[in-house]
């Protein structure tokens, strides 16, 4: 196999266009140069450099060395400028995958002042609901994802770093002229005889919100009777302006309250999902990465 050093050293030499100058140049003894070439045509099976004059020049063979040494200095030299430019946070890609409310509330406005900051990252920008975004940083295919977190159960993945973002509660959305509707800030226990819809889907990232919300329905001594499912906040409100059952929706989910529907908050317990933002541990300090998560985190506080 061919020694990448010493194809540096043949290509000082060819270069210089004598050993004792590439020697004077390198900083080492002209014997020295001589033994790094004659390893090198060893490896290489032909002889890479002849004598003219005082000098010496490339064969066919040097001169193909030299060449492709060239090239691997100059990929070097890119490679390093890079990498600098990664750790200043100028340059590169990081891919943010999120589920929807998030992208909705979150993502737009943190991507607008991220670009500012950073014009030349490149963001690779994906909503993977109903898949769960945790698990796309986990196997190395998010720099940043956006999850979701059940009260007293931060999931433990090896190599991923949890920053928090925002509490999101939910509140109950009723039909106009319900009842309830008269009441300022309802009991949960208070929507236990009702017919609920369900608005989630059946799937790893929306069973944790599910989850929550039959916790929070346990904790208030009742298991929500589900009249009809569908797989979003907004559809959800539809049924429920027609009458056909109440709703549970978190903050991010209500950036539209639909017509013929009251919101009112709910306690005893108020049922939270919290969302933080899922970052591989090796890229989290990354100035890019970093400046990211600021982003998120201004947006989670103008939300708020």
């Amino acid at each position: 196999m061919l020694d990448v050093r010493r194809m540096q050293v043949l290509r000082a030499v060819v270069t210089s266009g004598s050993i004792t100058a590439a020697a004077t140049n390198l900083g080492y003894t002209p014997s020295a140069i001589s033994q790094q070439i004659s390893v090198l045509e060893r490896e290489a099976g032909l002889p890479l450099l002849e004598k003219v004059g005082r000098g010496v020049q490339p064969t066919a063979a040097g001169k193909l060395l030299t060449d492709h040494a060239g090239t691997i200095a100059d990929n070097l030299a890119e490679a390093e400028r890079a990498l600098a430019d990664l750790r200043e946070g100028r340059t590169g890609r990081l891919r943010v995958r999120y589920f929807s409310t998030a992208g909705a509330a979150l993502v737009p406005g943190a991507v607008a002042e991220f670009r500012k900051q950073h014009p030349s990252v490149q963001l690779d920008l994906a909503n993977v609901e109903p898949l769960d975004p945790i698990h796309e940083a986990a196997a190395g295919r998010a720099d940043v994802s956006i999850v979701v977190v059940a009260d007293g159960k931060t999931p433990q993945l090896n190599g991923i770093q949890l920053v928090h973002l925002l509490d999101d509660p939910y509140s109950a959305v009723l039909p106009a002229g319900h009842p309830l509707a008269d009441k300022e800030v309802l009991d949960l226990a208070d929507l236990a005889y009702e017919p609920w819809v369900d608005n989630e889907y059946y799937h790893a990232s929306s069973w944790t919100c599910r989850q929550i919300l039959l916790d929070a329905c346990a904790s208030a001594g009742f298991s929500p009777s589900f009249s009809l499912q569908c797989n979003d906040y907004q559809t959800a409100q539809g049924f429920v302006a027609a009458g056909l059952g109440i709703s549970m929706v978190p903050k991010l989910g209500l950036g539209t309250v639909v017509a013929g529907t009251v919101v009112r908050p709910v306690r005893h317990p108020e049922p939270v999902r919290h969302i933080y933002a899922a970052v591989p541990e090796f890229t989290a300090d990354q100035p890019a990465t970093a400046s990211l998560i600021r982003c998120l985190r201004a947006a989670a506080r103008r939300t708020a």
